[in-house]
């Protein structure tokens, strides 16, 4: 089973700027991609390769698996947009928008999230540092911190890809870890609690109903010390008034 791990940079100024640059050259690399595709109309990873990749590698000074992460975001992306196409999300057949999002090409923020595997990370996990790829050359001893929970996370168990990511002027890395999948539990029973009831009255609270003029509240049980009024006269008793004496 696979699960994200969040470990949050701590770059020098040097450090930080490589990243930047990094993020940059890749990103403005997918923009370059994503108009290629809408020009031939090649969407799929591996076709969209053959076109791109030794362009990029060249013109942004990417390496061979930075290169093939980039084409394969794009690719990633078109089929995202092609799936909310079919379902309808981006409008009517015909509509300005859908014409719109047929034709133009999709466009990347300059720090939008790019993703590594294993193979341009280095964990140092006893330093609690990271060497990670960048346009400049690896950058080594990159420190970093988290939760002990997501460290211990990153320390002990299999890493597989991780997405370098810009947020709030802060950088992080999210890191897939596979753990172990939990034995399968043999339950002796079942407990079931009925809550249509609770729900009903929450949503003639919404709608403001009050509930005496949908249910009225049972009469309480004849008391021989007062009667209770007749039905006929129309009159509820709530269920918090006492009778009185």
């Amino acid at each position: 089973m696979k699960l994200v791990a969040q470990v949050k940079l701590l770059p020098t100024s040097a450090q930080a700027s490589a990243l930047e640059a990094t993020l940059r050259a890749c990103n403005a690399a997918a923009r370059d991609v994503a108009q290629m595709a809408r020009d031939i109309d090649c969407y799929r990873n591996y076709d969209l390769r053959r076109h791109a990749y030794h362009g990029i590698k060249t013109d942004y000074r990417l390496g061979a698996q930075a290169a093939q992460h980039v084409i394969k975001k794009v690719a990633d992306a078109y089929v995202t947009l092609h799936v909310n196409i079919k379902a309808g999300n981006c409008g009517n057949t015909g509509s300005t928008r859908r014409r719109r999002v047929e034709t133009v090409p999709i466009r990347f923020r300059w720090d939008a999230a790019q993703p590594y595997d294993a193979r341009m990370l280095s964990w140092q996990s006893d330093a609690r540092t990271v060497s990670i790829w960048t346009v400049d050359g690896r950058v080594k001893g990159v420190a970093y911190t988290g939760s002990p929970d997501q460290l211990k996370a990153v320390a002990e168990l299999p890493v597989g890809e991780s997405d370098l990511v810009h947020r709030d002027g802060m950088w992080f890395l999210y890191v897939t870890v596979e753990v172990a999948e939990a034995d399968p539990i043999d339950p002796r029973g079942f407990l079931g609690v009925d809550l249509a009831r609770g729900e009903h009255r929450h949503r003639l609270r919404r709608a403001g109903v009050r509930r005496e003029e949908t249910e009225p509240l049972p009469l309480p049980p004849p008391s021989t010390e007062a009667a209770c009024p007749p039905a006929s006269q129309g009159h509820h008793i709530r269920a918090s008034t006492p009778v009185q004496a």
